[in-house]
């Protein structure tokens, strides 16, 4: 049961405001919250706290946030010993959370940049994984190097194509699957999604190669595609919503720690669902994450 992700760790710089700013307005906030962050660290944590024995591939800065992050990874039982400090910058993301949870984030990637290839080549054993995680926060040439290999190594390899951007041939065909809200499930599909039905994006994303796909639909819950399971659907919980920072990663870390168990993906929408609903009724991103305890059986 062992979760590789190779990803980005950024520090959340976190204000609560009434309201999103207008373009040129200025709006008073709270007070300033620095909390762990980052797709690739939030999905960590999220897997290894599902009890999968989970690595985590990734840079941070040589100051307070790279510790502050690489603290939050190790306390969740997250195994950090790839992770290089380098001379840049750890990663931010600075985010405003208005009163119905909802939030807008500026991602400033820093040392996210530095996870290259040769970086992997230094810490080979990340091949080793039944499974790997990643995300579009590191660069994209990152990505196909790790998707190429883990598709001729016959690892499985996991997607959250997050923040939205276009998807190589060669990504996409090593997905299984890959995992997408319904507005980045209409860019990477490109001009011939306009108007589809979420069903109909992942019927195209799986004609275009990919091995099987979740679209995420936020109160609508999710549905996927996969050859050998069909079509499924699985319905949100409805739950009263604090704060959605890192919801979606808590998604994608425990969907990925249930299928490196050996859990069809129908098991994984389903339980990534009731992690997910605990997760958006307390505030931050890895500090509002549950124990498996806390999401029972």
């Amino acid at each position: 049961m062992s979760v590789t992700v190779i990803g980005s760790a950024n520090a959340d710089l976190v204000v609560d405001v009434e309201r999103r700013p207008l373009a040129g307005e200025t709006v008073m906030g709270s007070d300033l919250r620095v909390v762990p962050g980052g797709k690739g660290a939030n999905q960590a944590v999220a897997a290894a706290l599902m009890g999968a024995t989970t690595r985590f591939y990734g840079c941070v800065g040589s100051d307070p946030n790279g510790r502050l992050l690489c603290d939050s990874m190790a306390s969740a039982g997250v195994d950090i010993s790839a992770v290089e400090q380098v001379d840049v910058a750890t990663g931010t993301a600075m985010i405003q959370v208005t009163g119905d949870g909802e939030n807008s984030i500026v991602v400033s990637p820093g040392a996210n940049r530095l996870v290259d290839a040769a970086y992997l080549d230094r810490h080979p054993e990340w091949t080793s994984a039944a499974l790997v995680v990643m995300q579009h926060e590191v660069p994209l040439d990152t990505l196909k190097y790790a998707a190429v290999r883990c598709r001729e190594l016959g690892v499985r390899f996991v997607l959250n194509a997050a923040p939205a951007a276009a998807i190589d041939p060669q990504v996409l065909a090593s997905c299984d699957p890959l995992v997408v809200n319904e507005t980045e499930a209409a860019l990477v599909s490109g001009s011939a999604a306009q108007g589809l039905e979420p069903r109909e994006l992942a019927e195209l994303l799986i004609e275009r190669g990919a091995r099987s796909v979740v679209v995420t639909l936020g109160e609508q819950g999710s549905i996927a595609l996969d050859p050998n399971e069909g079509l499924l659907q699985q319905a949100a919980m409805k739950v009263h919503a604090v704060d959605t920072t890192g919801a979606g990663d808590a998604f994608v870390g425990s969907l990925a720690a249930t299928l490196a168990a050996g859990g069809s993906l129908a098991e994984a929408l389903a339980f990534g669902t009731r992690v997910s609903a605990l997760v958006v009724q307390r505030p931050g991103a890895q500090t509002s994450y549950p124990s498996r305890d806390e999401v029972g059986d």
